[in-house]
């Protein structure tokens, strides 16, 4: 198991575009990818798990991995929340 703790830093937050990008980034990997925020822990391969965690920019997220590809997995998500969850940030 590995896990980051991540700022989100899109201006809008996880509302359902960046949820479902977010989301579809964790579903290429067979481990299990949850995120956690608020004492709230969240399947990050669900969307709405995702957004029934209420994520707004500027909160801190603990993702955690588990299973076979779990590092390639915390990488890749990891840079789906730094990159700005497919949104542009103007």
């Amino acid at each position: 198991m590995v896990s980051r703790t991540v700022v989100i830093r899109n201006l809008t937050g996880l509302h359902l575009k960046p949820a479902a990008y977010f989301c579809k980034q964790a579903m290429n990997y067979q481990c299990l990818v949850t995120f956690t925020f608020n004492n709230v822990t969240a399947n990050a391969k669900s969307v709405l798990s995702a957004l029934g965690a209420c994520v707004k920019c500027g909160d801190e997220i603990e993702i955690v991995c588990d299973g076979t590809d779990e590092k390639e997995a915390l990488d890749a998500v990891c840079k789906a929340v730094e990159d700005g969850l497919g949104e542009k940030n103007e």
